[in-house]
């Protein structure tokens, strides 16, 4: 059974940055394709980032296109969101999304398998 474990949250002021982790577990981490999404109360889950198999092929949402990096650690099962550049509307929780397969095209939370538990984002001044 695969589990995703988010790491990395917390309380940033506008303007800073904060690292997210995610790492998996109970899976072939390199056969999945992995995305970030983020989600706040009363809206449905955003996307944010996604990554290929290899770490080479990367997509963003427009609102955080320049400011955020994903990047992946195949050897270690870890994926990882570079946020830089916070914005108070950045404050969300977020969640990493694990599909198995080989096609990096998938943008919906529902087109995701396996997630993690989430962690919370709060920029805030």
């Amino acid at each position: 059974q695969e589990q995703l474990v988010e790491s990395g949250g917390g309380v940033v002021q506008p303007g800073g940055s904060l690292r997210l982790s995610c790492t998996i577990s109970g899976g072939t981490f390199a056969n999945y394709i992995m995305a970030w999404f983020r989600q706040v109360p009363g809206k449905e889950r955003e996307f944010v980032a996604r990554i290929d198999l290899s770490g080479t092929r990367t997509y963003y949402a427009d609102s955080v296109k320049g400011r955020f990096t994903i990047s992946r650690d195949n050897a270690n099962n870890t994926v990882y969101l570079q946020m830089n550049g916070l914005k108070p509307e950045d404050t969300a929780v977020y969640y990493c999304g694990g599909r198995h397969s080989s096609l990096a095209i998938y943008t919906r939370a529902s087109e995701y398998d396996h997630w993690g538990q989430g962690t919370q984002v709060t920029v805030s001044s």
